[in-house]
């Protein structure tokens, strides 16, 4: 597993965009700060930009800069749930790219619990894109073979393993009205 999480890792920081197993489904992934790598995952993907993107990382220090300052309360509240499949809304910093808020004010963040994602982030030493490898209306990929199958050689290399056992994709909450947005 260790060099699918290189290969995956060195595509990462090199423009690439791949897929990897989460917590439900399969994600396709890329560097958030890479604005050629969005634009292909979001062509590939068939999605509008004005949706914003997931970030997930391997811990909330790689998400920081990302995030405007917040409250103590805030943080217990986050590190209820981290790591783990809750994705929050958080204000955005205003540098932050709008392929990554999409029309909103808010950042969709989550530390993830699944060692193949998570030793991602790590080796690639970044948060990453994470929205559901599937073109927009159908189902999400459960395996690399679905994912092959759907986008075949329009991305640059799956990472091998198992989802989690969730059944849907991660809970979605934001942050500073605690409203659940999705649940899982």
């Amino acid at each position: 597993m260790r060099f699918h999480i290189k290969q995956g890792a060195a595509w990462l920081t090199n423009g690439g965009v791949i897929a990897y197993p989460t917590e439900s489904v399969y994600g396709l992934g890329c560097d958030p700060l890479d604005q050629a790598a969005i634009k292909r995952l979001l062509a590939v993907k068939h999605r509008n930009e004005s949706m914003g993107l997931i970030l997930i990382s391997d811990t909330f220090r790689r998400l920081e800069a990302f995030l405007e300052p917040m409250l103590e309360a805030q943080r217990i509240k986050l590190n209820k749930t981290w790591p783990g499949p809750v994705t929050w809304l958080i204000p955005a910093q205003p540098w932050v790219p709008d392929w990554l808020t999409g029309s909103h004010g808010t950042i969709a963040v989550r530390v993830t619990a699944h060692p193949v994602a998570s030793a991602l982030c790590q080796a690639a030493d970044m948060p990453i894109v994470s929205t559901s490898a599937n073109i927009s209306g159908r189902r999400p990929a459960k395996t690399a073979l679905q994912v092959h199958r759907q986008f075949d050689q329009s991305i640059d290399y799956i990472v091998p393993g198992r989802t989690g056992s969730l059944a849907k994709p991660t809970m979605i909450r934001d942050l500073v009205t605690d409203t659940v947005l999705r649940s899982a």
